[in-house]
Formats: C-alpha cells, sequence, structure tokens
C-alpha cells in the first residue's frame, strides 16, 4: 500500500510542509500578491484573513464591508474585503482570491505571549476547500490539489 503522500500525488495534489508553533498551531509561509508571509492554518475560520496592518506590504486594495468578523478572542471586528489577489502555497496557486483584512492583533498577542512568532494571517476553510486540503498531522504536511 502506498503512503498518503505518494498516494495524494499521483491524484495530483502537492505536498506543503508545515510547521507547529509552541501554541500547537500549523503555520505555513506562503506567497500573496508577490510577497512572501506567514500563515497559521485555521480549518475553523471560514475566510483566508490578512492583519490590517500588513495591507500595504502586501499591495493589498480593500473597500470596507457591511459584515462583522468574529473570531476566537474576539467578536464583531471591522472587517475590510480584498479581491482579485494572487495566493501562493507551495506549489499551489490561487488567482483571484478574496481575503477579509481584520485586525489580527489579539491573534498575534496570543501568539507571541507563548513565545512564538508573530503571524501576517490566517489561512481559512475557503483557501482549504477550494485545494481539496488534505492535513497529515503526523508528518506536519498539507497536501492542496493543483
Amino acid at each position: 500500500m502506498p503512503s498518503l503522500k505518494k498516494h495524494l500525488k499521483q491524484k495530483g495534489f502537492v505536498p506543503v510542509k508545515l510547521s507547529r508553533t509552541q501554541t500547537d498551531h500549523f503555520e505555513v509561509k506562503a506567497t500573496l500578491n508577490g510577497v512572501s508571509g506567514s500563515f497559521i492554518l485555521d480549518t475553523g475560520a471560514s475566510n483566508t484573513c490578512v492583519a490590517l496592518d500588513k495591507a500595504e506590504r502586501f499591495g493589498l486594495i480593500s473597500e470596507p464591508t457591511d459584515i462583522l468578523a468574529a473570531g476566537a478572542g474576539s467578536s464583531e471586528m471591522e472587517a475590510r474585503i480584498s479581491s482579485g489577489n494572487s495566493f501562493v502555497v507551495g506549489r499551489w496557486k490561487k488567482k483571484k482570491l478574496r481575503v477579509v483584512l481584520l485586525d489580527l492583533s489579539h491573534v498575534n498577542f496570543a501568539l507571541t505571549s507563548r513565545e512564538s512568532g508573530a503571524v501576517d494571517g490566517i489561512i481559512g476553510a475557503d483557501v482549504l476547500r477550494k485545494g481539496k486540503a488534505v492535513i497529515d498531522y503526523k508528518k506536519k504536511m498539507l497536501f492542496l490539489k493543483k
């Protein structure tokens, strides 16, 4: 029986190495609009998010939205939407990705207070669904279908 990695590669999935943070989150390097950043993987987040204070760095053009975002440790945060972005994780690419811009200071405070590094954003269920994600927790690998 082939390994999970071999099986998924045969099915057109690309492997992406994950690292585990001190807070037990998976962290991954990704490129948003040609700029490399650090993102945590969050299967419970409905959308991929970027910290509001990183908008200029990633070249994000955003517009206000009436939607109020909610997340662990914070409720009803103001959100902005940025559409048409290029997103690359490993060899998986998505053109025209919509990202939500949020104040992620509460997330980064929680990470840094536990001696993990701050992140630029969160990869949410939208990207995981589009990539038909498979997570191998034991081997710390994310697989996304091309």
